[in-house]
């Protein structure tokens, strides 16, 4: 009987909210289920994070590559004796591919190329069937990316776990803009460590408690990206971090949405170098908002 009246006072307050406030509730609701839909739809994509099968670092001179053994870089999808990477002056990376195995560089059919590693445009992709492998930098060193869209994690991708949706979880903070950049050091999770700039930091409250982040920027037009643990990390949450965007600073505000924090590529494969947060961004609370861990294969 107790519970037949307590649900029945529940359907009489939600009967009485605002219209108003039911549609707000309901429109914000509705777009982050968009935002998760859009989000499950990049991870699963041919060249989504999914995807990725192999990191290899590229010694200086020839690294032969293919998928037999007696390879220098061993791929783990592809022909057996694709070609040989060339490591040279400046760290620059050039491609010689052996004959008959249908190896293309950005789209054409070539036996050699220069690889640009993608700092300052888009980095040269080779592909070979289903494998594809691009040239990256990582803590100063050279590595070529591998990823292949018939991955056994793109095929047996489970789908992400959320926490409920909470509106409270969407705060206005106040953007405090530093007099001088602040130099951060920031590892990754293969642990190498670099330092970035940053140029302010963001200031919210939560149950009477005020919290501050430092976010990283390009410039100060530019969007937010925050790198956050909490007291649910390695237990609820994936444990090395989550990450936030966030709109660039407006009228000294900015709206840190938690219910949009997510998992790092890391969580979903051992072949990306995602960055750790800083001590800063280390909460002293459980941020029980956005991704859970992923529940499927662990590495």
């Amino acid at each position: 009987m107790l519970k037949m009246l307590l649900w029945f006072g529940l359907l009489c307050l939600v009967g009485l909210m605002p219209a108003h406030a039911r549609t707000v509730g309901t429109e914000y609701e509705s777009k982050i289920q968009e935002w998760r839909a859009e989000r499950v739809e990049k991870l699963m994509s041919n060249s989504g994070w999914l995807s990725l099968i192999g990191l290899h670092f590229l010694e200086e001179g020839d690294n032969t590559v293919g998928s037999a053994d007696d390879n220098d870089i061993v791929l783990a999808a592809g022909p057996e004796h694709l070609g040989t990477v060339h490591l040279g002056k400046y760290a620059r990376a050039k491609i010689q591919v052996n004959p008959g195995h249908d190896v293309k560089v950005d789209g054409v059919e070539m036996l050699s190329a220069d690889l640009a590693d993608g700092q300052k445009n888009k980095p040269t992709v080779v592909t070979a069937g289903t494998m594809s492998f691009y040239v990256i930098e990582r803590g100063g060193k050279k590595a070529l990316r591998v990823k292949d869209r018939e991955s056994a994690r793109r095929r047996d991708f489970v789908g992400i776990d959320y926490f409920p949706i909470d509106p409270t979880w969407r705060v206005e903070a106040r953007w405090v803009p530093f007099d001088q950049p602040k130099s951060v050091p920031m590892k990754n999770i293969l642990g190498q460590e670099s330092r970035a700039m940053v140029l302010g930091k963001v200031v919210f409250e939560r149950k009477g408690r005020t919290f501050e982040l430092l976010p990283l920027q390009d410039d100060l037009g530019s969007p937010l990206f925050l790198i956050i643990a909490d007291e649910t990390s390695g237990e609820e949450t994936y444990g090395a971090a989550r990450f936030i965007y966030a709109d660039a600073p407006k009228d000294g505000k900015v709206v840190i949405d938690f219910n949009t924090a997510l998992n790092p590529p890391c969580a979903y494969t051992p072949f990306a170098t995602c960055p750790l947060p800083p001590a800063e961004n280390v909460l002293p609370i459980a941020v029980r908002a956005g991704e859970k861990d992923y529940q499927g294969s662990h590495h």
